[in-house]
């Protein structure tokens, strides 16, 4: 199990879950292990040059196949096999509540005041999704990019940004009213903050929902894919698990998606993201 993801982190622990939940329900034995950098794509890179038997997969996000691989003119989706999804990301707009904004409209009228807005981003689909919403409302953002959610919130903590985006991580902090998500970047309401808005709202056409997943090698035997699939599905959908307890928490809850309905929704975030690259361009 090939780990695009630094040791430690959320996602890490996702994936060791279910490969220990893995071994415990089928007796396979899976040996986890960290292939990390380009944003998840030597996994990918790595995953092409394995047997298509199942013995091996990768833990990935959708944004891998989508933005990364579209901004490094890296392949296409169908350069592996989907296998399953696990979980979702409630990706939202969020800062301190201490600086009483209520939404990302506050935020906008503040940076039109001549406010200097510096805005935390950890992905470079997120930066130029910033970027965006700074074009469509017509102010400019000092965009600040880092390595992850962490860093986002650090920086918030620690006053050297503004506002930044959260993939979850804010949740906790948001629910004992210490922070506000001013607006959802999904296609739909945040869990935590339904009553935030859209990015739509604001005109920006975009949204980032990212979903973790499983990937195989390309050609994978089908076989092969639907038993790793219904195993994988099973233990995150298992509330008495480890794994569905720990997604639940952290990401919102499991999002089980597979076969073609995967397949299509990663090409149509590839194209998405060629569109978001093109429209950051401006």
């Amino acid at each position: 199990m090939m780990i695009a993801f630094a040791a430690g982190g959320g996602a890490d622990t996702q994936a060791r879950l279910i490969a220990e939940e893995l071994e415990q329900r089928h007796g396979w034995k899976v040996i986890p292990e960290q292939v990390t950098g380009k944003g998840g794509l030597n996994a990918v890179n790595a995953l092409k040059e394995q047997p298509g038997d199942g013995t091996a997969i990768a833990m990935i996000v959708s944004e891998t196949l989508g933005y990364n691989m579209a901004a490094a003119r890296a392949g296409q989706p169908s350069d592996v096999t989907p296998i399953t999804t696990t979980a979702g990301t409630q990706i939202a707009v969020m800062a301190l509540a201490s600086k009483g904004w209520k939404t990302l409209g506050d935020v906008i009228e503040a940076a039109r005041a001549g406010e200097d807005i510096r805005f935390g981003v950890m992905t470079g689909a997120l930066g130029d999704l910033a970027y965006v919403i700074g074009l469509r409302n017509e102010v400019d953002f000092n965009i600040i990019s880092v390595r992850g959610g962490k860093a986002v919130m650090d920086g918030l903590n620690a006053g050297d940004m503004d506002v930044g985006f959260g993939a979850g991580i804010q949740a906790k902090a948001v629910a004992a009213g210490d922070m506000v998500e001013l607006a959802s970047a999904r296609s739909e309401p945040l869990a935590n903050s339904p009553e935030a808005p859209l990015l739509s709202d604001y005109g920006v056409e975009f949204v980032n929902e990212i979903s973790f997943l499983f990937a195989g090698p390309p050609e994978m035997d089908p076989a092969a894919r639907e038993a790793i699939a219904a195993a994988i599905a099973e233990i995150v959908t298992d509330e008495g698990g480890k794994a569905n307890e720990f997604i639940t928490r952290g990401f919102g809850g499991p999002v089980v998606i597979q076969g073609e309905a995967l397949e299509t929704a990663l090409q149509e975030d590839f194209d998405a993201s060629g569109a978001l690259i093109a429209a950051a361009s401006e």
